[in-house]
């Protein structure tokens, strides 16, 4: 088998051969050969059963094992001719041609390996920024927040009726077409008004109503709640109001306070409380500045910045799952126009090359200055992260877990913490030269 491997870039090749009948009949052979000693076919001892009845049986499956072992032979010969790194190899190779004719088969395939890629002068790309600065104000409203969050709740000692910020203390009992039906009943629970934790119109029909009233208020579940059997129905709920409370807050911040905001403080002050909450809010400020402003300023200007070659078979890959990703989201007689007309799909997934080799092309600039900065994430660490993530969805953490290893997509996890983690680094690197 004659072999034509050639470099097509700096992370494509391609190795065409002829496999010819010959080569093909040996190895069916040889197949047939180590099948004979194990088949059992009744009639004939084991290890004694024909070539030809063998071949009969099984010889589409021993012709594809043929191929397929010819093929192997074609890529390793052509690995070793283009002095390839299996560790550089990614993706899977592809067939470019695969032509069936009398005397055999004509082959290429297509072989894609990690560029090389020099990124000298990326820290230009990072752009300039100021650091955000924390007014004492921002600091006042985020401590009374927190104050008033943490005050206990007191009865109201005056006849007035319920008003937005007030806590209601309530039985209720939701019906429809005078039927109670399950989980809209509670006893002496407490809601705030204003909360929009209950569906539209029902806080708001209580307002006004007085401690020991009673009143009845229709509601309509909405299109899209989450229990189908009441989605998009009407609705009367029966309450009874037991008592009005609101927030006890103290007019000064005591010891007491102090000391549940800072726990770990020998000395607790409003002076080292306002320090760690303005802190807080600088750090939360730098947070997004980071990710909404510089992350998506320095991936379009490094992404501009290096050109280089890419592997075509990631590039083909991800155009699919842009091209997946857009069907995933037309109507029903958008589709059927798609199936319809081949061409008109056919440009639809072209549409989506530029964008897929953007993403492509930061994903091994990524990997490249993760390398360089010594930014690593370990397995154990994606483990917490999406344990971390299940805890706060109140999922089962391990079938959490299961769930994103079935769909193949840890990988992608990862990538896209060793991204963060990176980002992280270089801007507070640039952070500290300010």
């Amino acid at each position: 088998m004659e072999i034509k491997a050639t470099k097509l870039n700096s992370a494509n090749a391609s190795a065409a051969a002829k496999i010819d009948n010959k080569t093909i009949q040996a190895k069916e052979d040889k197949i047939l050969k180590v099948l004979a000693k194990d088949v059992k076919i009744d009639g004939f001892r084991k290890g004694k059963v024909p070539p030809a009845i063998l071949k009969g049986r099984y010889g589409q499956k021993v012709k594809a094992d043929a191929e397929q072992e010819a093929v192997k032979e074609l890529y390793d010969a052509a690995v070793k001719e283009l002095e390839l790194d299996e560790k550089s190899i990614v993706g899977e190779p592809f067939f470019s041609k695969f032509d069936r004719k009398d005397d055999g088969i004509d082959v290429e395939l297509k072989i894609s390996f990690k560029p090389e890629i020099k990124l000298d002068g990326y820290e230009e790309c990072i752009p300039e920024f100021k650091l955000p600065s924390v007014a004492k104000k921002e600091v006042d409203e985020r401590i009374n927040s927190l104050v008033k969050a943490a005050a206990p709740l007191k009865t109201i000692g005056t006849k007035r009726g319920l008003k937005n910020g007030d806590f209601a203390v309530i039985d209720f009992e939701g019906f429809i077409d005078d039927a109670a039906f399950e989980g809209g009943k509670a006893e002496n629970h407490t809601l705030e008004i204003g909360s929009k934790s209950f569906i539209e119109g029902f806080e708001e029909g209580l307002t006004g109503l007085k401690a020991g009233g009673s009143k009845d208020i229709n509601v309509t579940f909405p299109q899209n709640y989450s229990n189908k059997d009441l989605a998009g129905k009407e609705a009367v709920f029966k309450v009874k109001l037991h008592e009005i409370k609101e927030k006890d807050i103290p007019e000064e911040i005591g010891e007491e306070t102090l000391k549940k905001f800072l726990p770990n403080e020998e000395k607790p002050t409003k002076e080292l409380l306002e320090e760690k909450i303005k802190e807080q809010i600088k750090n939360e400020k730098i947070s997004k500045l980071y990710h909404e402003d510089l992350k998506p300023k320095f991936v379009e200007a490094i992404v501009k910045k290096f050109d280089f070659d890419l592997p075509d078979n990631i590039v083909e890959q991800e155009i699919d799952i842009h091209f997946r990703n857009a069907f995933a989201n037309i109507g029903q007689d958008e589709l059927e126009e798609y199936k319809k007309d081949p061409e008109k799909a056919k440009d639809k997934r072209e549409s989506f090359r530029s964008d897929a080799q953007d993403s492509v092309r930061l994903t091994f600039i990524v990997n490249e200055l993760a390398i360089l900065n010594g930014i690593s994430v370990t397995d154990q660490q994606v483990m917490q992260m999406i344990y971390y993530e299940a805890l706060q969805y109140g999922q089962e953490p391990k079938a959490h877990f299961e769930n994103y290893k079935k769909q193949g997509v840890l990988p992608a996890i990862k990538m896209a913490m060793i991204e963060d983690k990176l980002f992280q680094a270089l801007f507070d690197k640039a952070n500290k030269g300010k």
